[in-house]
């Protein structure tokens, strides 16, 4: 054996037992267990075999733990939350990974405790509100020596996974014309809740949108330019320009701006068309909060570098001059802006 394939073989043993070592360290705490997606990362950590030692929330609305970690300990104030986790690290059972679950305005805060407390971060979209947290968050992984990871589970889809191959395949000389269009439906509570507040929930584009934006550019490249043509604090729109598509996007939490057609029953639609073919990936969502916790413990998880791109986006979008007159549009924008002015007219009146 040469002394080349000896080193090679000496790295590829030290990278299995560093993934086998990574595998089989389970332990959880879990930050936000009252919110909306902590059932999702509850199942997931149930699912890979996982054990959650803590949870926290200043709500006490957590029944759910009971249906995967009858056993977890659960406070509502973060001390308690915080001398559990020493106890147990004291104990020789410390806690391996910090799923973070709480408002998006907290994950920074909550990132940095995780990375403190020896954990590594597994942190609910978006990551962070702007970009310049990343930068300080990376300081803190070289520091700590602890990893940060976020769930941008489109990356996982199926039909988002076979997209990408398409395009990168074709190697189009002219860029892609791709309509996107969400729009989810919520009450009247989310704009009292903090997800109603900007300086909380990052707006719109950040709270709903993220994931998309993180997909667009993972299947796209790279952000070449953008425009906003319209943002208020229930829908956005404007037009987005990648290294391989130009993308007309529209965001909505407004159950007026549904299509017509669509099933009454339906409060939620999701479009995606590439040069005007249908992308479908309305199902197969169950499984990727699971796939992702499966691809971070085997050591292939999205870190800060693959969140960077879609941060830097939405928080482009927050603070963008508005722009109605290019033609570059959603197709829903003139709905959009013919309601505003009925709007205004009514109130004005």
């Amino acid at each position: 054996m040469t002394l080349a394939t000896s080193a090679n073989a000496i790295i590829l043993l030290a990278t299995g037992s560093l993934r086998h070592e990574r595998m089989t360290l389970k332990n959880f705490a879990l930050i936000g267990a009252a919110g909306f997606v902590a059932p999702r990362h509850l199942k997931a950590i149930h699912d890979i075999g996982g054990t959650l030692q803590a949870a926290l929330d200043l709500s006490d609305s957590v029944g759910i733990i009971d249906s995967y970690f009858p056993n977890a300990q659960f406070f509502t104030e973060f001390e308690q939350f915080d001398r559990c986790l020493d106890v147990l690290r004291r104990r020789g059972s410390e806690t391996n990974y910090m799923s973070i679950c709480s408002p998006n305005y907290l994950h920074d805060a909550h990132i940095r405790f995780a990375l403190r407390s020896g954990c590594d971060a597994i942190c609910e979209k978006p990551l962070v509100l702007n970009p310049s947290d990343i930068d300080a968050l990376t300081e803190m992984e070289v520091e700590t020596g602890r990893r940060i990871y976020s769930i941008l589970q489109l990356r996982l889809h199926p039909s988002i996974i076979a997209l990408r191959e398409q395009i990168i395949r074709q190697a189009s000389s002219t860029p892609h014309q791709v309509e996107l269009t969400y729009i989810t439906s919520r009450g009247s509570w989310y704009h009292s809740s903090w997800k109603g507040d900007e300086s909380k929930s990052g707006g719109i584009a950040t709270n709903i949108g993220v994931h998309l934006f993180d997909m667009l550019s993972y299947v796209f490249g790279e952000l070449k330019g953008f425009t906003v043509h319209h943002r208020s604090a229930s829908s956005a729109t404007g037009f987005l320009e990648y290294e391989r598509a130009h993308v007309r996007w529209f965001l909505s939490i407004d159950a007026k701006n549904l299509p017509p057609e669509i099933d009454p029953q339906k409060r939620t639609f999701r479009s995606i068309t590439v040069d005007g073919d249908e992308i479908e990936f309305s199902n197969g969502f169950t499984e990727l909060h699971t796939d992702s916790y499966r691809h971070i413990l085997s050591g292939n998880g999205f870190g800060l570098a693959e969140v960077r791109p879609s941060i830097q986006t939405v928080a482009a979008i927050r603070t963008a001059p508005i722009v109605t007159s290019d033609g570059d549009h959603h197709p829903y924008l003139p709905r959009i802006l013919s309601n505003a002015e009925r709007l205004h007219d009514a109130r004005v009146n």
